[in-house]
C-alpha cells in the first residue's frame, strides 16, 4: 500500500472516530438537557438552555426538535418555551413498575423457595423476550441457574409463555412472526402448535417449560398482574429433570399459584372481581 493510500486511511479513521464522538456528545448534551428541567423550573426557552449549558443557540434548537419528535418534550404554543414531554412519564412509569414489582414479590419469592426447595425466579417482559430480574437458586447441589439482566426467549420459556399467553393478539403475532429458534431437541417451533399451548396456558393459568429452553432443566410459572388487570410478569420454579418429574411439577400449581395472586394484590388486583 502506497504512501498516498495509507494517508487517506489514517484520515479516514481519523474521520469515523470524530463522527462517533460527536455522535455521543450529542446524546450527553441531550440528556444534560432533559436535566435542566425541574419542579421549580418547568419551561425552559432556547437561549435560557444556551446559556445554562454552554453550548450555541442553534445546538439546542436541533436537539430539543429532534426530542419534541420522539415525545420527549413538548413546545408551549404561546411562549415557544419547552416542557418535559409525556414520553417520559411513560418511561419512567415502566421503570417504576419493575421496581414496584419486584419490591413487592421479593418476600413471596423467598416463600416460595422455602415451599418448594428449588430455584425461584421472576421475569417480566421485554419486548418479544423475557427478563429475570430475580432469582432465588435452590440451595441443592444440582439446580437450575438463570443471571439476573439476561434476555431469554419468550415462546420456550415457562415464564415467557405465562406472560405472552394473556398479551394482546399483536404482540403475540410479532414473537410468532420470527425465526424460532430450536434451543434443544424438545424446543417447539410450529406457531401453530404455539399458539394451542398459549390457549392452554390460558386455561390453566399457568405454563410448563418440558426441556424446551435448557436440555435437562424443567420449569413451571404462573403469571402476575398489576392493579388494571395487566400481566406485568411471571414466577417461575424450576429444576432437574432428574428431581421434577412432570408430576412433581404439577405439584408446585398450589404454591405458585398462591404467590402470584399474593404478589398481584400487593400490586392492586382484585382477583375476585377480576379487576
Amino acid at each position: 500500500m502506497g504512501s498516498d493510500s495509507m494517508d487517506a486511511v489514517v484520515r479516514r479513521r481519523a474521520k469515523d472516530v470524530s463522527g462517533g464522538k460527536t455522535r455521543l456528545s450529542s446524546v450527553a448534551t441531550a440528556i444534560r438537557l432533559l436535566k435542566a428541567f425541574s419542579g421549580d423550573e418547568t419551561e425552559i426557552g432556547v437561549s435560557a438552555l444556551s446559556q445554562r449549558l454552554g453550548i450555541a443557540k442553534s445546538t439546542v434548537h436541533r436537539l430539543a426538535v429532534t426530542l419534541v419528535s420522539e415525545g420527549l418534550l413538548e413546545q408551549n404554543p404561546e411562549t415557544e418555551r419547552y416542557r418535559l414531554g409525556v414520553g417520559l412519564f411513560g418511561l419512567g412509569a415502566l421503570v417504576r413498575q419493575r421496581m414496584n414489582l419486584s419490591t413487592e414479590a421479593r418476600p413471596f419469592l423467598f416463600g416460595l423457595r422455602e415451599q418448594t426447595n428449588e430455584t425461584v425466579l421472576l421475569a417480566i417482559p421485554s419486548q418479544t423476550e423475557i427478563m429475570t430480574i430475580h432469582n432465588l437458586e435452590s440451595r441443592q447441589a444440582i439446580r437450575m441457574r438463570s443471571d439476573i439482566g439476561v434476555l431469554q426467549p419468550a415462546y420456550c420459556t415457562a415464564p415467557g409463555r405465562a406472560i405472552m399467553a394473556f398479551q394482546p393478539a399483536e404482540v403475540v403475532d410479532d414473537i410468532l412472526d420470527q425465526s424460532l429458534r430450536q434451543r434443544t431437541p424438545k424446543t417447539v417451533t410450529d406457531p401453530a402448535r404455539l399458539r394451542k399451548i398459549l390457549d392452554q396456558v390460558q386455561r390453566q393459568g399457568y405454563a410448563i417449560d418440558d426441556e424446551e429452553s435448557e436440555a435437562g432443566m424443567r420449569c413451571i410459572a404462573a403469571p402476575v398482574r398489576d392493579a388494571s388487570g395487566r400481566v406485568v410478569g411471571a414466577v417461575g420454579v424450576a429444576g432437574p429433570v432428574q428431581r421434577l418429574s412432570l408430576k412433581a411439577l404439577s405439584a408446585f400449581v398450589g404454591p405458585l399459584s398462591e404467590t402470584t395472586e399474593a404478589i398481584s394484590v400487593r400490586l392492586g388486583y382484585h382477583p375476585r372481581s377480576g379487576f
